[in-house]
């Protein structure tokens, strides 16, 4: 078994979209299903598990306000400022933890998420 996607409430399919893929995701899929739903899957360039973009009338943050989502990568300051540049805000200066260089961010529906450079 593996997690293959995990579903992103949004208000916008086109803003979560333009976000994502700003912020240096790749769009994956996007297919009509008709009523006006459509399947939206972003994921990160190196694979991984992927975000399926559910558009729902009032998104309400993931996992009551914790950091629900940890992204990776191998260059921090350059990822740090696509997200930035994306609209993300960062509500910390990144520090250094024992599993590597971290800091929280929340992208533009509340979500928290931690932005991790590996140690």
């Amino acid at each position: 078994m593996k997690l293959a996607t995990v579903a992103l409430p949004v208000p916008d399919y086109d803003a979560a979209i333009a976000f994502f893929t700003a912020a240096g995701f790749e769009l994956l899929e996007d297919t009509a299903l008709g009523g006006g739903k459509r399947w939206v899957k972003v994921g990160a360039p190196e694979g991984g598990s992927a975000l399926l973009l559910a558009q729902v009338a009032d998104p309400v943050p993931a996992a009551g306000g914790r950091v629900a989502f940890f992204l990776e990568t191998a260059e921090f300051e350059a990822t740090a400022a696509r997200l930035e540049t994306a609209g993300a805000m960062f509500e910390e200066a990144p520090r250094d933890e024992p599993y590597g260089r971290v800091a929280v961010w929340r992208d533009p529906w509340g979500n928290r998420w931690d932005l991790i450079q590996p140690a």
